[in-house]
């Protein structure tokens, strides 16, 4: 009896950890832009670090989305740094933070 109860409480910690994790995964919205893909440091001057940052124009205004340092952001960045530009499609999960868009990417494409 005791070995089933040890095992519910684990099957239910577990499935509280599962749930946890897909609301933490689920954080930000999948999208995808088209704009400018430039290094927020090299080109904006907005970074301590080299950073791809995609300018989209939205209701007349220049939004720009720093992309996180990934795999997909880092195979990207060369073509963009020292300040080349460079039209692309990125899709991942944007979040807003601290009045900027945070987008984690997992695909970039060059507009050719």
């Amino acid at each position: 009896m005791k070995k089933l109860k040890l095992t519910l409480a684990l099957l239910a910690g577990l499935a509280f950890t599962a749930a946890t994790m897909t609301a933490l995964a689920d954080d930000g919205k999948e999208t995808t832009i088209t704009g400018n893909m430039v290094c927020g440091k090299c080109t904006l001057h907005l970074t301590d670090k080299c950073q791809n940052v995609v300018q989209v124009t939205q209701d007349g205004k220049t939004v720009n989305y720093y992309l996180k340092h990934n795999e997909v952001s880092k195979d990207a960045h060369e073509a963009v740094c020292h300040g080349d530009t460079e039209k692309v499609t990125v899709t991942g999960n944007v979040k807003e933070k601290d009045g900027k868009e945070i987008m984690t990417p997992t695909k970039i494409v060059a507009d050719k």
